[in-house]
Formats: structure tokens, sequence, C-alpha cells
């Protein structure tokens, strides 16, 4: 929806259902009020890309800007147009950017769409149960992040040896709860460093675990269990 307001001058109204258009007398040739709708929504695109793009890092952000209304007259604005959202907004979906010109009190509202996505690793054909990751079954692609609900990965190299829990499709962004480095059953390498030595015993994994994350592992020399961090497919890590 796109309303147009002028106060103070004259105008005429057309009521239109659901909503009050108010359409300015301005003697405007046609084809620069085309372009103006243009500048408009090429302003509008640029300072929502620049707004969000400050607020969500590494994402990858895309914004559409809806057509105004080709019946809506603009003003020719010497000063250059304002444009402004509130910015508790800039993380919706919808947003709705106040173009405004600093000549008179005219404004007008534009609607913009933005889809949010992140270039992470997905994967490249179904993949069963217990599946090795490789690189061969493995791509990056543009994922919306409404998608990913977990840790998902944005480096094939970070997930070479993993072997997947679930059954998996083609195209399925890669996240945390979908594999495990360490699985439970695992013969594994447990370290230790300790007065400046390092000290390393084979173990059994009874977790599952990702990198980074603490599972219990049984030393198999002395069948007791510890609590170690998961370094990578073969190796979890003490801290004493």
């Amino acid at each position: 929806m796109f309303l147009l307001f002028k106060k103070k001058s004259r105008h005429w109204q057309r009521y239109l259902p659901g909503m009050l258009l108010t359409i300015m007398a301005f003697s405007t040739i046609g084809g620069e009020s085309e372009n103006l709708h243009e500048q408009i929504e090429r302003g509008a695109h640029d300072y929502l890309l620049e707004a969000i793009g400050d607020n969500h890092g590494e994402d990858n952000v895309v914004v559409e800007i809806s057509p105004i209304d080709d019946r809506i007259i603009i003003p020719v604005c010497p000063t250059g147009f304002n444009y402004h959202a509130d910015t508790e907004s800039l993380s919706q979906a919808y947003i709705s950017v106040r173009v405004s010109c600093n000549n008179n009190e005219w404004y007008v509202f534009t609607n913009g769409r933005v889809t949010r996505t992140r270039t992470v690793v997905v994967t490249a054909g179904m993949i069963s149960p217990g599946t090795v990751l490789s690189q061969e079954n493995l791509m990056l692609a543009d994922i919306d992040i409404k998608r990913l609900r977990h840790t998902a990965y944005s480096d094939l190299d970070q997930l070479v040896g993993a072997r997947m829990k679930h059954r998996v499709r083609q195209g399925q962004p890669i996240q945390a709860n979908m594999l495990c480095f360490v699985c439970k059953g695992d013969r594994i390498t447990i370290s230790a460093r300790t007065s400046g030595m390092l000290i390393k015993t084979a173990g059994i994994a009874q977790q599952d675990g990702v990198v980074g994350e603490s599972i219990r592992v049984t030393n198999v020399s002395s069948r007791k269990s510890v609590i170690a961090q998961v370094a990578n497919t073969n190796e979890v890590v003490v801290s004493l």
C-alpha cells in the first residue's frame, strides 16, 4: 500500500477501497514523473540495504521495493529525497519507508520486502544415516536464515569426516543437530596437558558430539569416565 500526503495546499482526493489517495496538482511532465518514481524506488532500496547491512553482519541481504502507483505524481525535490524507517522494523521481512522532501510538506510511504540469506554448507545429494561427509557430497548455497534454527557451517573443510545421524535430502543445510564428529561408541584419542607434558590415551565415546562440545568418554586403560571436549573426528581434550 502507498499513501501520499500534502498539507496546506490545494489538492483533489480520490477514494479507493480501504485507503484515501491524495493526488497533488503538480505540473509535471509524464517522463519526469516516471523518472522520479524510479528515483524514489532506487533511493529506498539503497537506504534499506545500507541500514540493514549494518545490523546483520555476514548475512546476505536482498531488498525488493514495491513499485509506486503510477497515478501518484511525485514533486521535484531539488534538495534530494529523505528516507526513514523505524529502527525496530529493520529486522522484519516487510519494512515501510517514509520518503519526504525538505522543500515542502510532501511525503509518501513505500514498502520494501527484505530477504536475508546466509552462505552455508548444504548437501549435494541425498545422504543416508552414517554417511561420512566429504567434499563430494557437500556444497555451498545461500539459504534463508529462517531455515537455520541450529548452528550452521560456512566452511566445507570443517565438516569433512563428520557423520550424518539422519537421512537428509539434497540441498538441506548441514546443522549441528544432524551430525556427530565423534559418535557414541567411537574409539578416539583422549589428550591432556599437564606440567608442560602432553598425555594421550585411548578412549571410547559415550555420547555423540560436534567440535567444541563436551561429551563423556571412557578411558580404556582405567575404565574411568571423564568429560572431554571434541577437538576433531579422532580426538577429545581433557582440561586439567
